[in-house]
């Protein structure tokens, strides 16, 4: 038993050492921070666009939000509103090496990685806006790996109200003013990949 205790704290050391390969914990929910121990945030603009397919909700009509940029091993991802930091509504089933993670007691609030395989354009996933006025918006902390993430990556702001004719896919990141219809730019960005 007494050399039980020394085990566990240095296993737990080593956890926090290491990152979460698992996805990020609670503690995260509010100030996007990933909790690597001794690494900051990188400085330069995120390289990661936030994409939703519309620019206005209806509460219980779902949302599709993509996250467009390089490959990316770490995420966490929720919804807010106004300038508040809880976040908002329920994700729908994750995709593919991602999880939820409960965000103000709510168990779906946020998406989160579930390992460190990598993810990318392709990776969809889908928002249920809650009956509010809003505006909401979408917040990201994205990590490239352990030592390479850029937190509070911003999307448009989505205001309540009916669809009327087609929604082009919009979107926004940390550092811009306003935000302009990217579906041009992602196209153009896919058939690169495609080509490369």
């Amino acid at each position: 038993m007494e050399l039980l205790w020394p085990g566990l704290l240095i296993l737990q050391m080593l956890c926090f050492i290491n990152g979460y390969p698992n996805g990020a914990p609670s503690g995260a929910c509010e100030d996007m921070l990933p909790r690597h121990s001794g690494v900051l945030p990188q400085p330069s603009p995120a390289p990661y666009t936030i994409l939703t397919n519309a620019r206005v909700f209806q509460p219980g009509k779902p949302i599709t939000v993509t996250i467009v940029g390089p490959k990316y091993r770490g995420v966490l991802l929720e919804a807010r509103i106004g300038g508040g930091l809880n976040a908002v509504g329920t994700w729908q089933r994750p995709p593919p090496d991602t999880k939820f993670l409960q965000c103000a007691h709510n168990p779906r609030g946020a998406v989160t990685h579930s390992n460190t395989n990598l993810k990318g354009n392709s990776t969809v996933y889908s928002w249920i806006p809650p009956n509010c006025e809003g505006p909401v918006y979408f917040m990201a902390t994205v990590a490239q790996q352990r030592t390479v993430f850029w937190v509070n990556i911003r999307s448009m702001d989505l205001t309540r109200g009916k669809t009327g004719g087609l929604d082009l896919a919009v979107g926004a990141s940390a550092g811009m003013a306003e935000g302009k219809p990217l579906l041009p730019l992602v196209i153009c960005f896919l058939i690169l990949n495609i080509l490369a």
